[in-house]
């Protein structure tokens, strides 16, 4: 499963930063998020019996909690943010190399604070190198 989830990430990914770069900066980015929403919603309302099993849509709507609906409104600032950033110029091969490593950057001390996690010297180690990475890049 591991390697299988892993697979339809990068694919996924890869697909969709070729996609952002290529909507054409005439159109309208809310638009164009609605449409990708639009066509989501309807993708998973479409796959709901293959992963709902017995127990059923509403008993599954009463195991979600907040988190679920926030994340709605985050993916709409994603959507919106790597849309925008292409715009002004950013190249694919490195716009997500860059976000993703400050996002990465970013969830350490949520990690830390939130959910106690611990991190030993490599990955403070790691962390210095994604710190070099980003220097490295940012000198272009």
């Amino acid at each position: 499963m591991f390697w299988l989830s892993m697979a339809m990430l990068i694919g996924a990914n890869v697909a969709y930063h070729v996609c952002q770069k290529t909507i054409p900066g005439v159109a309208n980015p809310m638009v164009s998020v609605s449409v990708t929403f639009l066509v989501a919603t309807l993708a998973s309302i479409a796959l709901l019996p293959v992963f709902i099993g017995d127990s059923g849509v509403l008993v599954e709507l009463r195991r979600l909690n907040w988190s679920s609906v926030l994340l709605g409104i985050t993916i709409i600032g994603i959507e919106v943010g790597f849309l925008l950033l292409y715009r002004s110029g950013w190249n694919i091969s490195l716009a997500s190399i860059v976000v993703n490593a400050l996002v990465a950057l970013s969830l350490v001390p949520v990690g830390i604070l939130l959910f106690k996690e611990k991190l030993l010297g490599t990955d403070v180690a790691g962390i210095l190198l994604l710190l070099a990475g980003i220097y490295l890049i940012a000198q272009r």
